[in-house]
């Protein structure tokens, strides 16, 4: 096995050979990576076998067990959002702007790779395909430090895209994983500057804050999730029901899940037994404010409840008079990912899209939609919530920079 500092190196040295690809190279080794998947799902499966019976065994959570586990359709997804990503348009080269100075000389801004992208991330396998499929189409190498949850799946999905790259044509070294499953390494990982242009981490608070915190290497912080719906007074109930319903507990385990949900007191009676009845039935424990309570059978909330990414079949409730409100309310407690308004109001509508402070921010849709497939980026390599270079979920375009590229015909500064 290679030391850490040899894998970085190599991923250093392979970022030149995929910025040399052209599309038609990397959209080819895509679609054989794709089709290698598929070929040894049976094999994928089997390792993943061995991280749920583990996972099991320590008695991890439902919602990352699910996050942890992989089918066929699973599978499949992932090598559907490696053709997606095939099938999408190459950054790379694209010129953003172009422009001539006084002196002749001629500017083009131009979109380049980052060079080498560093992923540390926890539970979620597919994590594997979809971060080097994103990297690899915007002329990335990749390393990725998967949690030890997951090693036997991710190291049977690096495997397979290795031996399909080389397979292709390409450089297999354009993947690299760290299979060490030490803490020490991760801490190591973040240190290398010297190879590595860009780190991302995709998981729980503990994980994006230590990150944040300790790596010398910089960061595009992805966080977690937080998301409120709001019942607007002048909501659709019908439609409302479904929506939270999907937006609470389609998966639970996921950051674009609904946690928190925000109501608006002049449909508190008309509304809230109706969602109760159908969270219940969900298996969805209710934690409300007393405003709530005073309405249906549930858990006060204290006020930490507001403010918690649960993962789990939980849900807080806080009542409000005014849209005024409702957003102060979702600005002070959520994380800047996704929130939503419920409202056949327009003027409401549009001041909830414009006044609340997240990544996305929807109108009558569940906040499960914040993915990168779901956005048509064939996948994503996280959710973006600050506010710096990228936000939102990220595609091949927030995996590039640019440069200045200037060409004259014998000028000199006076």
């Amino acid at each position: 096995m290679k030391s850490l500092e040899e894998l970085c190196r190599t991923a250093a040295q392979a970022k030149y050979e995929v910025q040399k690809l052209c599309a038609e190279e990397k959209n080819r080794a895509l679609e054989a990576v794709a089709e290698a998947l598929i070929a040894n799902q049976e094999t994928i499966l089997k390792e993943n076998a061995m991280d749920i019976r583990n996972g099991q065994e320590k008695g991890m959570h439902s919602g990352l067990l699910d996050r942890l586990r992989l089918s066929e359709d699973r599978i499949k997804a992932m090598a559907q959002g490696l053709l997606q990503i095939a099938a999408l348009p190459d950054p790379v080269g694209e010129v953003l702007e172009r422009f001539e100075r006084p002196n002749g000389l001629v500017i083009e801004k131009r979109r380049v790779p980052l060079g080498v992208i560093g992923i540390i991330y926890e539970s979620r396998p597919n994590v594997t395909a979809d971060a080097f499929g994103l990297c690899f189409k915007s002329g990335n190498a990749v390393i990725l430090k998967g949690g030890s949850d997951a090693i036997h799946s991710n190291r049977a999905i690096a495997e397979v895209i290795r031996k399909a790259l080389a397979g292709s044509g390409a450089d297999r070294e354009a993947i690299q994983l760290i299979e060490t499953t030490d803490r020490s390494a991760t801490r190591e990982f973040m240190r290398m500057k010297e190879y590595v242009d860009v780190l991302i981490p995709r998981g729980g608070a503990g994980l994006i804050r230590s990150v944040v915190e300790n790596s010398t290497i910089p960061v595009i912080e992805t966080g977690t999730g937080n998301c409120h719906i709001y019942v607007d007074e002048y909501a659709d109930l019908t439609r409302a029901v479904p929506i939270i319903l999907n937006a609470k507990t389609q998966r639970i385990g996921v950051c674009n899940a609904c946690e928190s949900l925000v109501i608006h007191e002049a449909v508190r009676e008309a509304f809230l037994p109706e969602l109760a009845k159908a969270l219940k039935e969900k298996n969805v424990e209710i934690r409300g404010d007393e405003a709530a309570c005073e309405v249906i059978d549930c858990q006060p909330a204290m006020r930490e409840d507001y403010g918690k990414e649960y993962l789990d079949y939980m849900i807080s409730i806080k009542t409000v008079q005014s849209l005024e409100e409702a957003i102060a309310h979702i600005n002070r407690y959520n994380t800047g990912h996704s929130d939503a308004i419920l409202s056949e109001n327009e003027e409401n509508i549009c001041r909830f899209l414009n006044e609340v402070d997240s990544a996305c921010a929807y109108a009558n849709a569940s906040t499960r939609f914040t993915d990168g497939f779901e956005f048509g980026f064939g996948a994503e390599i996280g959710i973006s919530t600050q506010k710096l270079h990228a936000r939102g979920p990220m595609g091949l375009k927030e995996l590039t920079s640019y440069k200045y590229v200037i060409r004259g015909n014998g000028q000199v500064r006076q």
